[in-house]
């Protein structure tokens, strides 16, 4: 993976050539962002690029021998870590991103680094478990680490989804992060680096990767898709940034899409009309669902917040809406606003949260579609 071959960033990727030519970089770096702006292909060209043996134009050069084995992830200096689960036969506890390597290398292959955690939950066929990384797999990195390099840069450690790390594996690492060995570099990938201890953190030099710009976007979509001119410019608009939102606005799953809608718009107007039995019967077919696409949806409930709060402010101008979101929420936006935007935004993180540490959904949603009613017939008296 060179640097050539992420979408857009061209102004952080000149960054990090800049860092790496003068050796100026911290042994570990946290590359923050969502999945679809490309952190993990950032970080992963950056690791190819430290280790080259004749970068050039601030990039690696792609064909010498270290940086052939690593775009190929066969580097024996490069290590990969990742959430994972129990198998049959190996107990969450005892379980390793090593067990699950070449479902890691395919999917890894056939996108170019550009998944989500849902995609990888399917490519290791556990779209109903949340994967984690268990202190056994810490100790696996130390390891590893406390070898000599089998060749002569550096020795990496690419941690996707940080943030799935257990209390116990992440204090397992904070003494290697403090001192790490020489020619140790972490690059840790996290969508939420909120969720990781301080003490981690406090170890880390964050690089923020913003969405990619629109620009890069068009291309990208242009080289995918044929596409009218209108469709390619609302898939630019309402992808801000994000490849995966793109794909998915331009040529994605459009029953998934419609299903969110009408899950969204179904709890609104029941909320609004205070059916408290048809919301316990919305609830369960929410609960229903895998839990990667429950966080979708609630993924994509905050976004339609957030753009009928900016409708109902009279901004629709800097609105991400257009179709049938944009007709009902030209209806529902004035039930948005600053009495009740915050405490529903709550409710919908705290849902996040409850099904990532693996709540029962069939108690969650219901009591989560009961709290959102109350709070918008409130606007209503």
């Amino acid at each position: 993976m060179r640097f050539a071959d992420v979408i857009g960033h061209s102004e952080l990727k000149a960054r990090l050539a800049v860092g790496a030519a003068a050796g100026r970089f911290g042994h570990a770096l946290l590359f923050s962002g969502r999945n679809g702006h490309g952190t993990l292909p950032l970080a992963h060209a950056f690791a190819q690029l430290v280790n080259c043996e004749a970068p050039s134009g601030g990039d690696s050069c792609g064909v010498c021998s270290s940086c052939v084995k690593t775009a190929n992830l066969a580097h024996p200096d490069l290590h990969f870590v990742f959430p994972v689960a129990g198998t049959r036969g190996n107990s969450s506890a005892k379980a390793t991103s090593d067990l699950y390597i070449k479902q890691w290398r395919e999917l890894y292959t056939a996108t170019g680094g550009y998944f989500a955690e849902a995609d990888w939950y399917r490519a290791m066929e556990i779209e109903n478990q949340q994967g984690f990384i268990s202190r056994a797999e810490a100790d696996e990195m130390i390891r590893k680490l406390s070898f000599k390099p089998f060749e002569k840069g550096y020795k990496v450690m690419v941690v996707w989804l940080p943030e799935k790390m257990r209390v116990e594996a992440a204090n397992a690492l904070l003494k290697i992060l403090e001192e790490p060995w020489e020619k140790t570099l972490f690059l840790m990938v996290s969508e939420s680096p909120s969720k990781l201890l301080p003490t981690i953190t406090s170890r880390l030099q964050e690089i923020h990767v913003p969405g990619i710009d629109d620009g890069a976007v068009r291309a990208f979509l242009e080289t995918r898709a044929q596409l009218s001119a209108d469709r390619l410019d609302s898939a630019v608009k309402l992808a801000r940034g994000d490849i995966f939102e793109a794909l998915s606005i331009a040529v994605g799953d459009g029953d998934a899409d419609r299903e969110f809608f009408e899950l969204f718009a179904a709890l609104m107007r029941l909320s609004y009309n205070d059916r408290h039995m048809e919301l316990l019967d919305w609830g369960e077919r929410v609960a229903s669902m895998g839990r990667e696409q429950q966080k979708r949806f609630l993924g994509y409930c905050l976004a339609m917040l957030r753009e009928n709060y900016i409708l109902g402010a009279g901004m629709e101008q800097i609105a991400y809406l257009c179709g049938q979101e944009l007709d009902f929420s030209r209806r529902f936006s004035p039930f948005i606003g600053n009495h009740n935007v915050e405490p529903l935004l709550e409710e919908i993180e705290s849902a996040v949260a409850q099904i990532g540490q693996n709540g029962n959904p069939r108690i969650i949603f219901p009591h989560f579609a009961l709290s959102v009613s109350k709070l918008i017939t409130r606007v209503n008296g």
